[in-house]
């Protein structure tokens, strides 16, 4: 993004874009508790936004580790002891998912152990060797651009970061590290506005897109 602030914590008009992601959640009557998983410099204000904006579903605020990965399992372990059995794992800079979809994400989930949201890739993909010629084309038409949330039992995404940490393992995502223990991971097709949150100009279509539904 460009700035001193993390993206997370940017003014989308007159909140923070991380809060416009948890109050998505907080709407659902599906979710039952949300740990919000940070770091320790930032952990007063998340906790003052917390109370500010009435998130009482944010039940737990974590502080996470070095990569993503120890982040998402510092979460867990929050979630573990509340006793849930499914969770829903997602990125803080995607604030325009649809509940629609993180029902039918973890509608999925509950049905075959683990989801992700994803949409179809439009663009034609090439494959670049590190001269920058093209050494391949993939079929476009088995191609998905993976979202979040992601969806798992939670006992499973669990054994997958304990079994990646054992393994010292980093992946790219979650669903990675279940797909690993050969867990089918099934995909639900996402929306196109379920963007994650990374350049200026992202930042300004997010402004646009808020101003538009709200008039």
């Amino acid at each position: 993004m460009g700035t001193e602030e993390s993206k997370q914590y940017l003014q989308l008009q007159d909140k923070p874009v991380i809060i416009h992601t948890v109050e998505r959640f907080q709407s659902m009557e599906e979710c039952e508790s949300i740990a919000w998983v940070t770091t320790e410099q930032d952990y007063a204000r998340c906790e003052a936004w917390v109370k500010q904006y009435g998130l009482h579903k944010v039940q737990d605020i974590v502080t996470g580790g070095k990569e993503r990965q120890h982040s998402v399992y510092a979460g867990l372990q929050a979630l573990k002891a509340r006793g849930l059995e499914y969770v829903c794992i997602h990125d803080g800079v995607r604030p325009f998912v649809e509940p629609g979809r993180v029902s039918a994400c973890y509608d999925a989930a509950r049905q075959h152990r683990a989801a992700v949201l994803a949409v179809p890739v439009k663009d034609t993909i090439k494959q670049v060797d590190k001269s920058g010629i093209i050494t391949a084309t993939p079929d476009r038409s088995s191609l998905w651009a993976i979202q979040t949330p992601q969806a798992f039992r939670l006992a499973d995404v669990m054994a997958a970061h304990e079994l990646a940490e054992q393994e010292q393992f980093v992946g790219t995502d979650d669903a990675m590290l279940v797909e690993r223990m050969g867990i089918a991971v099934h995909v639900v097709e996402g929306s196109y506005t379920n963007i994650k949150l990374t350049t200026p100009d992202d930042l300004d279509w997010a402004a646009w897109w808020l101003s538009r539904h709200e008039a």
